[in-house]
């Protein structure tokens, strides 16, 4: 076996293959380009072609686009009523804004663990952790795959909770048989470069409810009642202000570039899925690279391929692992730190060692590379590095 980059030796890659990647073609560039042309770069009717193209394609009645994946967690959480002394259950493996947005109306966050197979939302943890405080539960659909949301909707009935469902990862996926994006009470979307279709930066929170619409369309705009464009059709100057809201406004030409991408979604998902298939194929057989379980009732949109390292059956961690990797040219990643253990979540009081699956997970899990436009030589790299860097370290 060839010596490690790391330690001298000559690399899989002469370039850095990244984790993730964007794909924008000439069509999306036109796109763009026509709208920059136009009357309306902003609170024009590209907003609303958006967004009904977007809510057809996930099944909903509506969808409110925002400016980023962040912006709609924030937007659900106002329209769920959320407010100081009101806790809401996350879970602990995520990314931060999953939390972070109950903090910025005011609501406690109470972490929970994860299922040690899928590192989504353990069900019975979420139940655990119910009070007379709690009053939502968001579930993030971690890496793409659904979380278990006919479980966790019948924990919220029986406790007249809301649910939201964070599905940055997962758009385009399918839980037993239905598509994520009306599944739950509302369903936040990231449309970030690294994801599915991208408007630069930008989200969508989808629902089947319009009074949760109409809330979170006027808190995107200062919680004004109307927008600069329909004062204009009206001919008319005057505007209040209901809610303390926030600029939250997705650009006309940002939905421009989202249209063009949504028609694409579908061939970015077989993509994805061919190259999930390539890596489960090769790594099933590799005893120390585990990737995660993947349930029947459900297709994940891989957003994201993770696997856990059997650190039991190597000599070094996964820090180790990691550098070994990055240093042929493999850009591999770790999704994600255990929320709680950031910082400001310890100063607010919050403790390690109390979500031992999800903790247990951080310190094994290694993210590698997954973007459409991946190249089956770039997937055999990928595959090639992984197992030069596990023969290397092998016990």
């Amino acid at each position: 076996m060839p010596n490690l980059a790391i330690k001298g030796g000559r690399p899989v890659r002469g370039e850095l293959l990244p984790y993730g990647r964007q794909m924008v073609d000439d069509g999306d560039i036109d796109a763009v380009v026509e709208v920059l042309r136009s009357e309306w770069l902003t609170t024009g009717p590209n907003i609303e072609n958006f967004e009904n193209a977007f809510a057809q394609r996930v099944g909903a009645k509506y969808a409110v686009a925002v400016s980023s994946g962040t912006a709609a967690l924030h937007s659900a959480i106002f329209a769920a009523g959320i407010k100081p002394g009101d806790e809401v259950v996350v879970p602990a493996m995520t990314f931060a804004a999953s939390a972070n947005c109950v903090r910025y109306q005011g609501g406690t966050v109470v972490f929970v663990d994860v299922n040690p197979h899928t590192l989504n939302i353990d069900p019975a943890c979420v139940e655990a952790a119910i009070t007379s405080r709690t009053r939502a539960i968001i579930t993030v659909d971690y890496t793409g795959q659904p979380s278990d949301l006919d479980e966790i909707n019948t924990i919220a009935e029986q406790n007249n909770l809301m649910v939201i469902e964070d599905g940055s990862h997962a758009l385009g996926a399918s839980y037993r048989g239905r598509t994520v994006g009306y599944l739950t009470d509302m369903t936040t979307f990231s449309l970030h470069p690294v994801k599915h279709i991208t408007t630069g930066e930008g989200g969508v929170i989808s629902t089947d409810d319009p009074e949760l619409a109409n809330s979170m369309m006027i808190f995107r705009n200062h919680g004004i009642t109307s927008e600069h464009r329909q004062r204009e059709t009206g001919r008319s100057w005057f505007y209040e202000m209901e809610h303390l809201g926030y600029n939250y406004r997705l650009t006309d030409f940002q939905c421009a570039l989202g249209n063009s991408q949504l028609k694409k979604l579908d061939s970015n998902l077989a993509r994805r899925q061919k190259i999930a298939a390539m890596y489960q194929n090769a790594f099933n057989v590799l005893r120390e690279v585990e990737p995660l379980n993947m349930l029947p009732d459900r297709m994940s949109a891989w957003h994201l391929f993770v696997v856990q390292l059997n650190l039991e059956l190597l000599s070094v961690n996964r820090t180790q692992i990691y550098q070994a990797l990055r240093a042929e040219n493999i850009g591999v990643n770790v999704h994600y730190i255990p929320v709680p253990w950031h910082p400001y979540y310890r100063k607010l009081g919050y403790k390690k060692g109390q979500w031992p699956i999800a903790e247990a997970a951080y310190e094994r899990i290694l993210t590698l590379p997954m973007f459409p436009s991946m190249s089956d030589e770039d997937i055999d790299d990928v595959i090639l590095a992984v197992e030069k860097v596990v023969d290397a370290y092998r016990n």
